[in-house]
């Protein structure tokens, strides 16, 4: 019978690291409140949860891999929101910041949920932190923890005696 790895969203135990871009500060203020109740809600305590903020989205990826490297998180969650404008600015910054999360993601182990939106106006980021398109904080949270999860349940798997 094939083994099948179930969601968990037990956070219990975990310490989790937060990376926040401050730009545009009045969406990602919102992300951050919904990450940090999705992972209170998960379980993981408030003392074993770390926040760096960083200026923009730019600066995610390299807080995002000095928490990596310290092998003493679980999982990171990154939240950002780059709001397209009328040059390639946008196109740029969105394919850094997932290139590189995923990157330092697959180098660490360690499991990074991106919550960097990537709206066309300041209205739509709102609706996606907490408005009538859901909570991408929160979602991102939740992610991080099945992730955290997942990961503890695939080690060894597949090692022989």
């Amino acid at each position: 019978m094939a083994r099948t790895y179930e969601k968990n969203l037990d956070g219990a135990g975990m310490r989790i690291a937060v990376v926040r871009s401050r730009f545009n500060e009045v969406v990602t203020e919102r992300l951050l409140r919904g990450a940090l109740a999705g992972l209170v809600a998960c379980g993981v305590r408030e003392e074993e949860i770390e926040v760096a903020e960083v200026p923009g989205a730019y600066e995610i990826p390299l807080i995002a891999e000095q928490f990596a490297q310290s092998g003493d998180f679980a999982a990171i969650v990154c939240l950002g929101a780059v709001i397209r404008g009328e040059t390639a600015h946008f196109d740029f910054i969105c394919d850094f910041v997932v290139n590189e999360t995923g990157r330092i993601m697959v180098a660490h182990h360690v499991p990074i949920a991106l919550g960097v939106l990537t709206p066309n106006t300041v209205e739509q980021g709102l609706a996606r932190s907490g408005g009538q398109h859901g909570d991408k904080g929160r979602d991102a949270a939740e992610t991080a923890v099945e992730m955290a999860n997942l990961m503890k349940q695939v080690r060894g798997v597949g090692a022989r005696d």
